[in-house]
């Protein structure tokens, strides 16, 4: 899929030179991170997972593929498939870092974000 980088980085880490457009993709805002802090170009909460999917979730490792699997379906249709849109059309123009208070970006939803932005699926 043709297009800018597509980034992940936690809001507690600082901002960096090549982040291009910086899009916090949570539902909720970073606690204990201003507005300065986190340097946002824009704040997708439609592209968050759904509160009750997250709820589900809660990070648990082994429920991360069904997790992918929901969410993922979230994303088809509706606000989520819109700002998905968005991101792709941001994509298009510049680099696009997904911004994420998770711990664990590597099974977060910013990661399935990723992979829906960039055509992998690993």
């Amino acid at each position: 899929m043709a297009g800018h980088s597509v980034r992940i980085r936690r809001a507690y880490d600082e901002p960096g030179g090549r982040d291009g457009a910086r899009v916090l993709v949570d539902r909720i805002w970073p606690r204990g991170v201003t507005k300065e802090q986190a340097a946002l170009d824009e704040w997708m909460k439609d592209v968050a997972p759904s509160t009750a999917l997250r709820k589900w979730y809660g990070h648990d490792p082994e429920r991360y593929g069904e997790f992918r699997r929901r969410y993922r379906r979230e994303l088809s249709s509706g606000a989520g498939a819109e700002a998905l849109g968005r991101l792709r059309d941001l994509r298009g123009k510049r680099a696009v870092t997904l911004v994420t208070a998770t711990k664990d970006v590597d099974i977060s939803g910013a990661k399935v974000l990723a992979e829906l932005l960039t055509g992998s699926s690993r």
